[in-house]
């Protein structure tokens, strides 16, 4: 009775263990992509990306795309809102600009997420000596 409980459950549960991953699974250890591997991945409608800075970044407006982030180490303060000043296209759909007028301030910090409308203005900066990490998914407009 056991070799036929055995046999039976290699034979069901078998090729599942042996098949490989499907089309557009993505798998990522405790949020990290593999150390070899691309640290984002693109699929029809979305993106997923790992970011990390220790600086400020540029004023920039997604035309096309909300920004889901999850903040996974660090601080940083968000500007978002108001109206990018002197935006300019640096690729389709997505512009970049020198700062934000009227936006509001957030602190962010580990564990946080943020969802940033697309055409929503938004600027990250950072105290000297300190850094972010964050999970982001990019959805693209319908």
């Amino acid at each position: 009775m056991t070799h036929r409980v055995l046999l039976l459950f290699g034979l069901t549960i078998g090729p599942l263990l042996a098949a490989g991953d499907p089309a557009g699974f993505v798998y990522w250890s405790k949020g990290t992509p593999p150390e070899a591997g691309p640290k984002g991945a693109k699929f029809e409608n979305h993106s997923l990306g790992i970011s990390h800075r220790d600086k400020d970044g540029l004023a920039e407006l997604h035309e096309n795309q909300t920004d889901i982030m999850v903040i996974q180490s660090g601080e940083a303060t968000l500007v978002v809102g108001g109206e990018l000043v002197d935006g300019k296209t640096v690729r389709p759909g997505e512009l970049a600009g020198a700062s934000i007028k009227d936006g509001v301030k957030r602190s962010l910090s580990s564990g946080d997420i943020v969802h940033i409308p697309a055409g929503t203005p938004h600027q990250m900066f950072l105290e000297a000596g300190k850094q972010i990490s964050y999970f982001v998914v990019k959805v693209n407009k319908p």
